[in-house]
């Protein structure tokens, strides 16, 4: 029989000089080691090929008391990074500035009276305009928020957006009910699928619209292995509806605006509710007027950003709601979103792919091997 062996114990000075380390005494008290950071930055509005700039700079080798150094591992290039950086979005960062509202971070360092979270926790930004697209940075301990680390990284860096719009445009406007149906305009979007799968968990059914295109099928055929009750496009879906024999929608949700918002009104139950979240095709919102009038169809915005920043403790309303959030990955309501990882110093690239018609997830800037990132 073998013996169990006993590893040798730690001497106690062994212990005490690990614990006075600098390394140790730095994370611990805020006595930061410096640290070199690379930035995308740009310092006047335009489109982002011709304004960013990748610029390295270093970072203050000591933290105030409620700051913390954080290592960002991954950022993606959302739709609103993208209009931050053009002078279109409401909230931008003062130029020169870091573009970025969205990513995950591991902490490296805590100023003295940091007690949210300490060196090594994972976390993510609760405040807009914290700027990610970069590889190291220091923010105020309240601007972020600690997550558990069994989220994969690619889920952590985009789930504080769009999994909260989902839950909320799902919570917040109408009352849907097990056998309910919902119209949904841009359904291939990542808030498209995350409500899909929400409203599947629930008994909702779902009519999803998507572009008549070349993959088309393959596009259907991915959206009812998420849940979605009916495919089909703005041109055919009241006949599909018909067709399907499905309720009449008593909400709808858009963010394409043009006729795809005109084909989720044209839809909807009288007294139903017509929520605009964005305008991808950037064309204006062509809701006739009749059915306001003779149906009375109500049609209603939202912008999750906007509605933290009026609450008197937004903040920690997004906490929670980062929370559920993290509740519905673990217990799988919400499947992790697929994502292509590119380094940081290949920002140019990256831009390319979110251009790009084959693109089926979402693109990350990272400095963090991209294997640990996937899921």
């Amino acid at each position: 029989m073998l013996a169990r062996v006993r590893p040798a114990a730690t001497p106690l000075w062994a212990t005490y000089a690990a614990w006075l380390a600098p390394a140790s005494l730095a994370a611990r008290c805020g006595y930061a080691t410096q640290a070199n950071a690379t930035a995308l930055s740009f310092a006047e509005h335009g489109s982002p090929e011709r304004v960013l700039r990748l610029q390295h700079t270093d970072l203050p080798a000591t933290l105030g008391d409620h700051e913390v150094r954080i290592h960002l591992l991954a950022a993606p290039i959302n739709p609103s990074d993208i209009n931050t950086i053009e002078g279109k979005y409401p909230i931008a960062p003062e130029l020169p500035g870091v573009p970025g509202h969205e990513g995950v971070g591991e902490v490296e360092a805590v100023g003295s009276k940091v007690t949210r979270m300490r060196p090594g926790d994972r976390v993510v930004p609760i405040e807009h305009g914290q700027g990610t697209w970069r590889t190291h940075g220091v923010f105020n301990e309240l601007h972020w928020y600690k997550i558990p680390k069994d989220i994969p990284l690619g889920t952590a860096a985009t789930m504080v957006i769009n999994p909260p719009t989902a839950v909320k445009l799902l919570s917040d406007f109408v009352q849907l009910a097990e056998g309910d149906t919902l119209v949904q305009s841009g359904a291939s979007s990542h808030v498209g699928r995350l409500v899909i799968q929400l409203a599947k968990s629930r008994g909702i059914n779902t009519i999803n619209l998507i572009r008549d295109r070349p993959e088309r099928a393959e596009q259907e055929r991915e959206l009812r292995s998420l849940g979605a009750t009916l495919v089909t496009t703005a041109a055919e879906c009241r006949q599909a509806l018909q067709a399907a024999g499905l309720p009449k929608p008593k909400l709808g949700l858009d963010c394409v605006s043009s006729d795809s918002a005109a084909a989720c009104a044209k839809v909807l139950a009288p007294g139903g509710t017509l929520v605009v979240y964005g305008a991808m095709s950037q064309q204006p919102l062509t809701v006739p007027p009749g059915l306001l009038i003779f149906n009375d169809i109500r049609i209603r915005g939202f912008w999750l950003t906007g509605g933290f920043a009026k609450m008197k403790d937004g903040w920690r309303a997004k906490e929670q709601l980062v929370d559920h959030v993290c509740a519905l990955f673990r217990t799988k309501v919400i499947r992790p979103v697929d994502v292509e990882c590119l380094p940081l110093e290949q920002w140019e690239k990256a831009l390319q792919r979110v251009a790009s018609d084959d693109r089926t997830g979402k693109v990350l800037l990272t400095s963090f091997p991209p294997d640990e990132i996937r899921g």
